[in-house]
């Protein structure tokens, strides 16, 4: 599985070069990722918590953190064969979980799809083939982890349990 956010946190990755460690998104996302055995260890916010990721990656669409959170299309663009090479690199992948709408559009983008024929909604799943792969890949959309939209309660801590039941349910099918 590989998990795929937005850019990495001003206050999390690019403090401690982890994805989602040490700002409030990495608490909810590694809680949840345990909690369906996608990573072991006890997360603490740091590098060398001794957390290690079990049949999952995280990855973002950007490489470097947008101003205000709100990346411009020449930033996207600008990172997408960075998000591309991911893939080329990750050949086992089966599943992906986009963390939001920025980052359902640019795995999209990436494999050279069109959103609108895969529209975002939290919860939604789509079935993508690329033409770098033989076989296509699960996209499991959710609303990004966030403190705004867990704080507003777009996403609240169930909402996300449930994603990754799925994800973890669907990677055991294809087992």
């Amino acid at each position: 599985m590989l998990v795929v956010g937005l850019a990495p946190g001003r206050m999390g990755a690019n403090r401690t070069g982890r994805p989602f460690t040490g700002d409030d998104a990495g608490r909810l996302l590694y809680a949840t990722l345990a909690e369906f055995g996608f990573c072991s260890g006890v997360y603490d916010a740091r590098a060398d918590d001794g957390v290690a990721l079990v049949d999952c990656r995280i990855t973002n669409v950007l490489r470097c953190v947008p101003p205000g959170n709100k990346p411009l299309p020449s930033e996207l663009s600008a990172c997408r064969p960075f998000l591309f090479a991911t893939f080329r690199r990750l050949k086992r992948v089966r599943l992906i979980v986009a963390l939001g709408r920025v980052a359902h559009e640019g795995v999209l983008r990436a494999f050279a799809l069109k959103p609108a024929d895969f529209p975002f909604a939290h919860g939604r799943e789509h079935k993508i083939t690329a033409n770098t792969r033989k076989r296509s890949i699960i996209l499991i959309d959710s609303y990004h982890c966030s403190r705004l939209n867990t704080n507003t309660g777009a996403l609240t801590p169930q909402m996300f349990s449930v994603i990754f039941a799925r994800a973890r349910g669907v990677l055991d099918e294809l087992r």
